[in-house]
């Protein structure tokens, strides 16, 4: 077992030593920090949901991404990140260095990629073109995060796994709850 997680734990580090040392630099750090940074509590997502609420055809996908949203903080963030307490890529490594401030201190998993991907799945589950380019940014975020040095690529990986369950089961409540809602509300009217 400890030889897995050492070829993880290498794995891990070559592939953001490779981005650092390859990759960095010049206009691609504003670009890659603009992604970033729409991605920060979820800032996005959250408004793209709030303007979705305001008609007809899209509340129930901008209500699922809120939900997703809300189920990805208490398990990633409130929970995940506070049992594993994974300290961030350049804490670990004095070579790589960070270009933005993360916001916390513990890296597994990735909360932009969670919240992200939770929002975009949700999406997804109710208008599947939309959804496609939300996946899309979603992938920029995530990659922003690993182009930053404040996650590992699993902290990445897990947060999209662990986005793309949250983003269903929110898809599948707001649904289940919005035919409770019809059908009581036939039964009132009949």
């Amino acid at each position: 077992m400890e030889v897995l997680l050492d070829i993880i734990r290498s794995f891990d580090y070559d592939i953001l030593l490779e981005i650092a040392s390859r990759w960095r630099g010049g206009m691609s750090d504003t670009v890659w920090k603009f992604f970033s940074l729409i991605g920060n509590a979820g800032a996005v997502w959250i408004v793209l949901a709030i303007v979705l609420l305001f008609f007809r055809k899209t509340r129930r996908a901008g209500a699922a991404m809120l939900v997703a949203m809300l189920i990805g903080l208490l398990i990633g963030n409130v929970w995940l990140k506070q049992w594993i307490m994974r300290p961030r890529p350049f804490v670990t490594h004095h070579e790589l260095t960070a270009l933005l401030d993360p916001g916390d201190q513990w890296s597994f998993p990735s909360g932009h990629t969670l919240s992200s991907f939770a929002a975009a799945t949700a999406l997804w589950f109710f208008h599947r073109k939309s959804g496609a380019l939300a996946y899309v940014l979603a992938a920029l975020i995530a990659f922003s995060r690993l182009y930053a040095s404040v996650h590992y690529p699993t902290d990445v990986l897990a947060g999209l796994l662990l986005g793309i369950l949250c983003g269903l089961i929110g898809a599948w409540l707001t649904d289940r709850a919005d035919d409770l809602f019809h059908t009581v509300r036939l039964r009132k009217g009949s």
